[in-house]
């Protein structure tokens, strides 16, 4: 018996093209410094410790008996077959669906710990949220954006160019420009009211990713944090 024809192939390029993934409800939290002892509380490195803090602050937060309410900083072992090329420290956040992040390449290879694990794992741009420090803020000062180029931050740069796009929120944490070498600068120990300065904002940037964490809105996180932090007389 002779069988039916097979049916012509479509003329609609779209319906050739697989079905792109779907995309996950996971969030990630990046915070951007460089690895080992000499780099605590330098400037370059607060984004390091405004997740170190938000995991600090993680049980008072959100109640110390809900699951995965005290998350930890561990190998990336723990993210399984998502785990990234390149070294990373991560600390799982159950309870709303969202890894901290610290990649562990220094400052300048950021995006190779950022970009395969947003893949991996099919994390949009806008459900990714860097943390860092800024050059061109004052030091204490903090600003969100939900968007933008990486001005002239080297881990910033990385994550952009190995992501292929700039849409995704940032937290800028400000450690001011000096009148002289700027690498010294962000590689300098932080002390006395400098390094109280940079804990005060340490610790407010930690409950603006806090509350980014539950709401997800980062437009209405931008209007509530920055009215707070506006200082007085502005």
């Amino acid at each position: 018996m002779d069988l039916p024809p097979s049916p012509p192939p479509s003329s609609d390029p779209a319906a050739a093209q697989p079905a792109p993934p779907r995309e996950s409800g996971t969030r990630l939290v990046i915070g951007l410094g460089n690895p080992g002892a000499e780099y605590e509380w330098t400037p370059h490195n607060l984004g390091f410790h405004a997740l170190e803090r938000l995991a600090q602050d993680y049980g008072r937060l959100f109640g110390p008996t809900r699951v995965g309410s005290t998350p930890t900083f561990e190998s990336s072992t723990t993210l399984g077959a998502a785990r990234p090329p390149a070294p990373c420290s991560v600390a799982r956040c159950a309870l709303h669906d969202a890894w901290l992040v610290k990649p562990l390449t220094y400052m300048n290879r950021s995006g190779a710990v950022v970009a395969p694990l947003a893949r991996a794992l099919r994390v949009p741009p806008s459900k990714l949220l860097v943390v860092y420090d800024d050059l061109d803020l004052e030091p204490g000062r903090l600003r969100i954006r939900p968007h933008g180029g990486s001005g002239g931050h080297n881990g910033v740069r990385s994550i952009v160019e190995a992501l292929g796009v700039d849409s995704f929120p940032r937290l800028r944490i400000g450690v001011g420009r000096p009148r002289t070498d700027a690498a010294r600068h962000v590689l300098s120990k932080l002390a006395g009211d400098d390094l109280a300065t940079a804990q005060i904002a340490v610790a407010q940037a930690a409950e603006a990713l806090a509350a980014w964490l539950v709401e997800g809105d980062i437009e209405r996180i931008m209007t509530r944090f920055h009215s707070r932090w506006k200082p007085m007389g502005e």
